[in-house]
């Protein structure tokens, strides 16, 4: 029984599961997107998120757990000098994980993963959304119609008047 095991072991050894997520991670910090798998993006999220919390505050000891779990200098430096600064009012919550199908050969899902905060296209579209209503309601159109007939029929009244 797997009671209360939360480690999805993605069908691989410890050794070969810790090294492709490693890998991995240092691909999404380097290129702040990667597509794979949906139950390897889950895993992924669960390994890189606290990894990206570590880099907000910038010091040897979190250098060195960082270097631990990426084995790449070029990844560890991207991840101090440039994704932390964009993360450092973040609370959490650093990648998103957007599906996008299946894959033909072996028709598993796919998905993409990228960090939050370089994604330019959606940081445009957030700001542009939130300006826009989208609650639409009968009883409220009913409301506003008598009222808005109102003033124009005292307004068509008062050219006449003179």
């Amino acid at each position: 029984m797997r009671h209360g095991c939360k480690v999805n072991h993605l069908s691989r050894t410890h050794a070969h599961r810790v090294a492709m997520l490693s890998n991995m991670a240092t691909s999404l910090i380097m290129h702040k997107r990667i597509e794979t798998t949906v139950a390897k993006a889950k895993a992924l999220r669960v390994y890189v998120e606290p990894i990206i919390n570590r880099s907000k505050e910038d010091t040897t000891h979190n250098r060195r757990i960082v270097f631990s779990y990426l084995h790449s200098k070029e990844a560890v430096n991207e991840l101090f000098r440039e994704v932390s600064q964009k993360v450092a009012n973040r609370p959490g919550g650093y990648t998103r994980i957007l599906k996008t199908g299946i894959r033909h050969g072996d028709n598993s899902a796919m998905a993409i993963i990228e960090l939050v905060d370089y994604n330019e296209n959606m940081l445009k579209e957030a700001g542009a959304k939130k300006a826009k209503s989208t609650r639409r309601s009968r009883a409220k159109k009913a409301e506003t119609a008598p009222a808005a007939e109102a003033p124009v029929a005292a307004a068509e009244e008062a050219p006449k008047a003179e």
